[in-house]
């Protein structure tokens, strides 16, 4: 014993004693990476101006609707000026800024004063009216590829069915017209079905049938392409995802190992069904993160934009065996998603697939994105460039005017003319009918001369050329 506490004593003499909270703290805590083993779970998020940029755009679009939308709903389509704001108020706007908001996108709406009654009114322009009605033309053009979206949308639920509501909240993003119930649901019984859950009394949608040529997801479409053009070692992107980080976003070298291992752990396809394996293990759990990475990516696929808000994506997490932290899951692969907070005060998260944008545009457009940029379009022209096309118009319409009533006065001095000389006819000839009697015969008579006379000439010249 004696030996021993000597022992000790030589081993802590001369050892800066560490407290016991730091032991503690060092058996406790838990490291949020192992090195070149795995992600980092907790990642600063680095902006994206151009995502940003985009956000603050639709920010301006979304108030736009709601006004467009409220002069739309009244009668012969115009508001009075007297209860423009007052009825500006109920879609949050504040005092006095309903006015100043009409007067900042003259390309979308019109002050102008009534004929009779002398009051100014507001009402939507020629060029927003066309919008409107080149994005309701293409919002029905793709309904077809909106009812495939919807099946693939079911067929990734774990039991085939999703809440009705959910989908009505997100039908903008996957292209649904606001009656889809009947126009989408109804209309193809032989893909989907309405029911009424006896537990909850909410309505759902279910799929009739699954079909597996619709369980291919978009990235794997990819990866054959990357395949099958770039020749890329097929090993390699078999499992891998496109990442592409944001400007600023730090790369270390033990992080661009961890990346290196994620992409090649294969997982569990979205559309495949998951409920009759046993995921306990660790190697099961890591194929359902995966997993988790690839259904957000095909929810995101499947959207016209492709960007849905994190809170639409978080009604879909039960359904999808999502992870319940969305957002700090999500920024644990900013390479493959961005999650910009402009746009709504920061009060909304939305989400984008950053493979499918390229300079803050759609690198694969379709209709009904394009006709939906076409209000943005609007929304970004110059107020300046508006009074140049009214003044266009103006002058446009003034010279109209002038060279009407130039052409008229012409007409007019041309009929006053005819009129005096048939006048000045009948004096001199003494009645109508023996007017037109008489011009008629001395019109033939000098016809004839001139002919006789000219006949005469080219023969007498030919004559003497013959000679």
């Amino acid at each position: 014993m004696l030996v021993v506490f000597d022992y000790s004593a030589n081993f802590f003499k001369g050892r800066a004693f560490k407290p016991l909270s730091f032991i503690l703290y060092s058996f406790t805590s838990v490291r949020s990476m192992s090195q070149s083993t795995s992600i980092p779970k907790t990642l600063l998020r680095v902006r994206d101006h151009g995502y940003d940029n985009y956000m603050e755009v639709e920010k301006k679009m979304r108030k736009v609707l709601k006004f467009q939308d409220l002069i739309l709903s009244q009668h012969n389509q115009t508001i009075p000026s007297s209860r423009l704001d007052t009825l500006a108020r109920r879609l949050g706007f504040k005092q006095y800024e309903a006015g100043a908001f009409v007067l900042k996108f003259p390309h979308l709406f019109e002050i102008y004063e009534h004929p009779v009654q002398r009051i100014l009114y507001c009402r939507l322009t020629r060029k927003a009216h066309l919008q409107i009605e080149q994005e309701k033309q293409a919002l029905i053009s793709q309904i077809p590829e909106a009812v495939t979206r919807l099946r693939k949308l079911l067929m990734m639920s774990n039991t085939g069915r999703l809440r009705l509501e959910h989908v009505r909240i997100a039908r903008s993003e996957f292209g649904l017209p606001d009656d889809f119930e009947y126009s989408v649901i109804l209309k193809y019984p032989q893909y989907f079905r309405l029911f009424d859950a006896e537990e909850t009394r909410n309505k759902y949608i279910e799929t009739v049938e699954r079909d597996s040529s619709l369980a291919v997801c978009a990235i794997e479409k990819l990866r054959e392409k990357e395949y099958r053009e770039k020749g890329v070692d097929a090993e390699n992107i078999r499992f891998s995802f496109i990442v592409n980080f944001p400007p600023g976003f730090k790369i270390g070298k033990y992080y661009r190992i961890a990346v290196w291992k994620w992409q090649r752990i294969p997982y569990y396809s979205p559309y495949e069904d998951v409920s009759g394996y046993d995921l306990r293990s660790l190697e099961a759990q890591k194929r359902m993160e995966k997993r988790a990475v690839a259904t957000i990516h095909e929810l995101l696929s499947l959207t016209v934009e492709k960007k849905i808000t994190l809170e639409r994506i978080a009604h879909f997490r039960l359904a999808m065996n999502l992870p319940k932290k969305l957002k700090d899951f999500l920024l644990q692969h900013q390479g493959i998603f961005y999650i910009s907070t402009r746009g709504n005060h920061g009060k909304l998260h939305t989400v984008f697939l950053r493979e499918a944008y390229k300079r803050g545009e759609l690198i694969e457009p379709n209709d009904l994105y394009l006709a939906r940029r076409k209000l943005a379009e609007l929304i970004l022209l110059s107020p300046r460039k508006a009074k140049v096309d009214r003044e266009l118009v103006g002058f446009r319409r003034e010279r109209e005017d002038v060279m009407g009533y130039i052409r008229r006065d012409c007409v007019d001095n041309v009929s006053e003319g005819l009129l005096n000389e048939n006048n000045v006819a009948q004096d001199r000839e003494g009645g109508e009918g023996e007017l037109n009697l008489d011009m008629e015969c001395g019109v033939e008579s000098d016809f004839t001369d001139e002919d006789d006379g000219c006949d005469k000439t080219v023969d007498e010249e030919d004559i003497s050329l013959k000679e």
